[in-house]
């Protein structure tokens, strides 16, 4: 049996092992985020300065009072339409 020649084997495949281990630990730090550059940003809505939330508000006060006076406008079409009916 050739001693020498079963080392270097040995040697050459340890080699081979810890350039495997080395490019897996390497594949796990960037999985946990470890070197990574972390974007910071803001997240969720913008604010509104005092100025864009008084617009909105006249606006959906606009809104608001155009939505009561069409369903004013149905009511009071029933409700004719109902008397109608029982004036019969």
């Amino acid at each position: 049996m050739d001693l020498y020649k079963t080392i270097r084997t040995l040697h050459e495949e340890r080699k081979r092992l810890d350039k495997l281990i080395e490019s897996l630990e390497q594949l796990q730090s960037s999985e946990d985020g470890i070197g990574r550059t972390k974007i910071v940003g803001r997240r969720g809505r913008k604010g509104m300065s005092a100025e864009e939330r008084g617009e909105v508000s006249e606006r959906m006060k606009r809104y608001w009072a155009s939505r009561r006076a069409v369903a004013g406008a149905a009511q009071s079409e029933q409700s004719a339409a109902g008397a109608a009916v029982v004036g019969r």
